[in-house]
């Protein structure tokens, strides 16, 4: 999927480290049905919105796909989603929800359950870009003591980042909002 910014130099992309493979939207080995391919052909709806900048169209097709998805959906599912649902909402606020309900999927989620998604993929390296993303959201509600609060734990979490260009997006995303927060 691809990188979204909101414009205050926070990267929000995807908690995955080098984003899903596009030629492997499936488990490995899974096999797709009509349900797994309407879902996927939303997502991909909405990725492709969201790189043309339709925003609004973007979150229609990604707010559908929830929908069909539901709050007891797979896991790994909905942290990515919802992700991507708190890079599109125009409301602080609403943003915030969505960016806590990736942070609550992603606490459920094992490395196991990631894994069969990506084998290589690591569920601590979700969290320097969850704890970011809220972070910006309590600085944009006028929040700056929880602000910093979320940034701490980014920051602690940062040894889980790979040293690629994802890693170093995130890097410099935190470092941009902590001189923001001290001045």
């Amino acid at each position: 999927m691809s990188d979204m910014s909101d414009g205050s130099g926070v990267v929000s992309d995807s908690p995955l480290p080098d984003g899903p493979a596009p030629d492997s939207p499936l488990p490995d080995g899974a096999a797709a049905d009509d349900a797994v391919l309407a879902r996927l052909a939303l997502g991909l709806e909405g990725v492709q919105a969201a790189q043309r900048g339709r925003t609004a169209e973007a979150r229609h097709s990604f707010e559908r796909l929830w929908a069909e998805l539901g709050e007891r959906g797979d896991v790994f599912h909905r942290c990515v989603l919802a992700h991507y649902l708190a890079d599109l909402q125009d409301d602080p606020r609403a943003e915030l929800e969505w960016d806590q309900r990736a942070l609550a999927a992603a606490d459920s989620l094992t490395a196991e359950q990631a894994q069969t998604y990506r084998s290589a993929l690591q569920v601590r390296a979700f969290y320097p870009s969850l704890y970011l993303n809220l972070a910006s959201d309590h600085l944009k509600l006028g929040e700056p003591d929880r602000a910093r609060e979320q940034l701490e734990r980014a920051v602690r979490s940062l040894d889980a980042l790979p040293e690629d260009a994802y890693g170093a997006g995130i890097r410099a995303a935190v470092e941009d909002l902590r001189l923001r927060l001290r001045g």
